[in-house]
């Protein structure tokens, strides 16, 4: 079970795992969307979805990184922090892109979920 490093993505083997998911995600495209779990899988971490979550959460103003496509496998955007607006700005950011949510608050993957061609990682 993956621990939570530091905020500043802690040291070692953490914050290179953090780097092979941070390239990752800055490979899916705009008006895309990939899973934490496809993430892990493509970053060479399979089973470590948790881990992309505690990536995502330890990005630092600055770091240009679209944390806004990386979903659920639901489809649905997993709320940053509790209480009322959690994860407004995730769906706002994914809406400017194109991407579309249904009643239920889900995105088609099927329309909307990043398929990479070839090598990615």
């Amino acid at each position: 079970m993956a621990t939570r490093p530091p905020r500043d993505g802690g040291t070692g083997e953490a914050r290179g795992n953090y780097a092979r998911i941070y390239a990752i995600v800055k490979r899916i495209p705009r008006g895309r969307v990939a899973t934490y779990g496809q993430v892990a899988r493509l970053a060479g971490l399979p089973g470590h979805a948790r881990q992309v979550g505690y990536a995502m959460a330890a990005l630092r103003d600055g770091m240009r990184v679209p944390w806004q496509r990386v979903i659920n496998a639901q489809g649905m955007v997993s709320a940053r922090r509790a209480g009322p607006g959690a994860g407004v700005r995730q769906r706002q950011l994914l809406e400017r892109e194109g991407v579309t949510f249904d009643p239920r608050g889900r995105v088609p993957f099927d329309r909307y979920g990043w398929r990479p061609r070839g090598r990615v990682a």
